[in-house]
């Protein structure tokens, strides 16, 4: 049987997740009330630190989930994500809208990566 290992672990969830080389990371998101561009930002400097300390980094990212509250933002995110991926490493995608957490948040990550 293969270990799991996780980080930063509440009662909850735990941050990071690793099984079979596989890094999971629970669903980043910004500070509430912050531009979606600024959320975006936030997120993905949140996932490049998980992914570092799990030994990962963004060019081995696997897939990306992400859950806008507005679809109304797609244009706005997509331009901080395409600044942000590395070329010629973009993920498996899939974004759609949902209902967050909190009515101040407007976009949510969630990556899979390669160890």
């Amino acid at each position: 049987m293969s270990d799991i290992t996780r980080h930063h672990t509440g009662q909850r969830m735990s941050q990071i997740v690793t099984h079979n080389g596989t890094i999971y990371l629970a669903g980043q998101v910004g500070e509430k009330g912050d531009s979606v561009a600024d959320q975006t930002r936030s997120c993905l400097s949140k996932v490049e630190k998980l992914l570092a300390e799990a030994g990962s980094d963004t060019t081995r990212i696997l897939q990306c989930t992400i859950w806008l509250a507005d679809m109304a933002d797609f244009a706005e995110m997509n331009e901080v994500w395409d600044a942000w991926v590395p070329e010629g490493h973009a993920p498996a995608r899939a974004c759609g809208e949902a209902k967050l957490a909190h009515p101040e948040l407007k976009v949510e990550f969630l990556i899979t990566a390669a160890g």
